[in-house]
């Protein structure tokens, strides 16, 4: 049940559009759309096969600063995962070892490595909301996506939706310690897109 009910609400957000952004995140300047880039949201298990989901976030320029800035997005700075799944993956650390964190997220349907678990465990995310369900404490933002989504087949859920069951947009709970400049790390994030890409399509 629970598997399903965590399925469900990752997989509704295939092909969600971000596309609002009020201001320029560094310099709080005006902004002017710039191009819609695809972002990984989670890795599924359906099948035994893995299905990427991927949502559609804007990026802006801004005419102040000149900066590329993404859109409001339910993502952690400098993070591939949308942030249902790096919250959960930090609450599960909290209870049991890494490689079991990872089985754990397996036998739900989410696909993360141990090394990615243990690279978000290692960094400061602020408090995640959360509570007890089935015997885990599991973080409100998944399960307030979960309960967004029960019976919208036919009316999809939209990136403002998503925003408010994740708690976005929050930047002070995970400001970037270390990860550079926005620039620098869009630049990383890209390339990282790129070689996982290409091997999704070995």
């Amino acid at each position: 049940m629970l598997a399903d009910l965590v399925g469900n609400a990752l997989a509704s957000m295939d092909g969600v559009k971000f596309t609002y952004l009020r201001a320029c995140p560094s310099c709080g300047g005006p902004v002017t759309g710039h191009d819609l880039r695809a972002k990984r949201f989670a890795v599924l298990l359906e099948n035994g096969k893995e299905r990427t989901i991927r949502v559609s976030v804007k990026r802006f320029y801004c005419q102040q600063c000149g900066t590329l800035c993404y859109a409001d997005a339910p993502f952690y700075p400098d993070t591939r995962l949308a942030s249902p799944v790096v919250d959960l993956c930090l609450l599960l650390s909290q209870q049991m070892p890494f490689n079991r964190v990872a089985q754990r997220l397996r036998a739900m349907g989410i696909v993360v490595d141990r090394g990615t678990i243990r690279n978000y465990a290692s960094r400061d995310f602020g408090t995640i909301p959360a509570t007890e369900l089935f015997g885990l404490l599991l973080p409100l933002s998944l399960l307030n996506l979960a309960t967004f989504t029960l019976g919208r087949e036919r009316h999809p859920i939209t990136g403002a939706e998503a925003l408010v069951a994740c708690g976005f947009p929050s930047a002070g709970r995970a400001a970037p310690h270390d990860g550079g400049s926005p620039n620098e790390r869009d630049q990383r994030y890209e390339e990282k897109e790129k070689e996982e890409r290409k091997t999704e399509d070995r």
